[in-house]
């Protein structure tokens, strides 16, 4: 018997005017196998296999019926699935899709994406998307961290913390206007509230640690309503003039005094209640810091080891979602401590401080993003420390602070954009120093 041998690629001619069966003496069609499926055109209604040639299956499958997907080899299909207007596509449970992937899905009507709380995260994959019952909102992972889509309408108001002849006050700000502060409200859980630690998400601020006594407590606040602290939980270890640094989830309260320095770091959860957790060390036994941070590092910058006074230029970095010890990112200009800290989600500054036996009013900048050295951004209006510091996405205001003859209420602010000299912003009610200051809108606040 003669044989017929066609390639994949060869083109095929019927020269002869009637029909060609192979597996049968009678054809019904130009060409007909029997056995198999062909013929003029393709029209697979369900998932096909094609056992003896692959590859020849319709680029895009149209359906005009509702599709019931049970069972089938998923791999033999290419290409798009086009389900009809007012049609639907079930996939049975025993379906899987570690053969391939959906490219594209348009919904109509409702998509929910996994659900749980922060223990019951998937792993992470870059683009996965998961609504977190323990902050009610809808998390992304971009490859590094679960990160936060934040939708939350921010005031853009700093809020700074007792201080040194404070008497318990807290005052506040609105970032965006210059004009002076506001009384916002008292701290009911101390004597004191100077020389601690100040960290706060885009709706609520916590205040943690006082001086004399190294107290361990934990207060906070809704920064959106004007009113008295609460207490929130406890420090790891009662301690005061350390580093902080928050994102939207998370706060760090970093080294200080206890009373000798410390190199502890710990956290708490910013929107539950509850005492802090051991995150990791510094790699200096430290106090006095300046903490600057984005949404996924928090940067701690110069400080002292008491009782040397001798400051350090040194600058180290920690990734707040994980756990573990601070690495090294680069170094300041200078040697300073007791500087106030201010920051957006890409740069961040560290204004004033003392030095060498002197309080300057040099502002050092730093990229917040990629490790490296700090670069001169310009000169506050006065020179003194234990200043604070807040921020928005495009002001950084720094409050209070002491000179070397006394404290001052100065509050003066600098545009992050723009390298230059601080203006003029307005007054504190008091001249206060060692103080703290938390807003709303700074550069930890991550999401859209």
């Amino acid at each position: 018997m003669a044989e017929i041998r066609q390639g994949y690629l060869d083109d095929y001619t019927q020269i002869t005017s009637g029909n060609i069966g192979i597996g049968t003496s009678v054809s019904n069609e130009k060409l007909e196998i029997i056995g198999g499926t062909t013929s003029q055109e393709l029209n697979v209604t369900g998932i096909a296999t094609l056992t003896s040639v692959s590859g020849f299956v319709k680029k895009h499958t149209d359906y005009a019926e509702n599709v019931n997907i049970t069972a089938g080899d998923s791999g033999t299909l290419s290409g798009e699935i086009v389900v009809g207007a007012g049609l639907t596509m079930t996939v049975g449970t025993s379906v899987t899709t570690s053969q391939g992937s959906v490219d594209s899905l348009k919904v109509s009507q409702m998509f929910q994406p996994p659900s749980g709380g922060t223990n019951q995260r998937p792993p992470g994959k870059p683009g996965a998307l998961f609504y977190n019952f323990d902050f009610k909102t809808i998390e992304f992972f971009d490859g590094n961290s679960w990160r936060q889509v934040d939708n939350v309408t921010r005031s853009g108001r700093g809020v700074i913390s007792g201080g040194r002849d404070s008497n318990l006050q807290m005052e506040f700000i609105n970032i965006a206007s210059q004009g002076n502060s506001q009384i916002f409200g008292s701290h009911t859980g101390s004597t004191s509230t100077f020389e601690g630690f100040g960290v706060s998400s885009s709706t609520r601020g916590l205040f943690a640690g006082t001086y004399p006594g190294q107290e361990d407590i934990i207060e906070y606040i809704t920064i959106a309503s004007e009113g008295d602290s609460i207490d929130f939980g406890n420090l790891t270890d009662g301690r005061r003039s350390g580093g902080s640094v928050s994102s939207s989830t998370r706060g760090l309260f970093a080294a200080g005094i206890s009373p000798a320095d410390v190199n502890i770091i710990d956290y708490v959860e910013i929107s539950t209640l509850g005492n802090a957790l051991d995150f990791g060390d510094t790699s200096t036994i430290n106090s006095e810091l300046t903490g600057l941070n984005n949404s996924v590092r928090g940067l701690l910058c110069g400080g002292t080891p008491n009782p040397s006074g001798v400051f350090l230029d040194v600058i180290e970095f920690v990734t707040m979602a994980s756990k573990g010890d601070a690495v090294e990112f680069g170094t300041l200009n200078r040697q300073v401590g007791t500087a106030a800290g201010a920051s957006n989600s890409v740069r961040g500054l560290v204004m004033g401080g003392a030095g060498w036996a002197t309080y300057v009013n040099l502002i050092d900048a730093v990229t917040l993003a990629s490790g490296g050295n700090a670069v001169n951004f310009g000169n506050l209006t006065t020179a003194r420390g234990y200043n604070a510091g807040v921020a928005s996405q495009t002001r950084a205001c720094c409050l209070g602070g002491l000179t070397p003859s006394s404290g001052v209420n100065v509050i003066d602010f600098v545009q992050f954009t723009t390298t230059g000299n601080a203006t003029d912003f307005g007054d504190l009610s008091k001249a206060v120093f060692v103080v703290h200051g938390i807003s709303d809108s700074h550069g930890g606040l991550g999401g859209f």
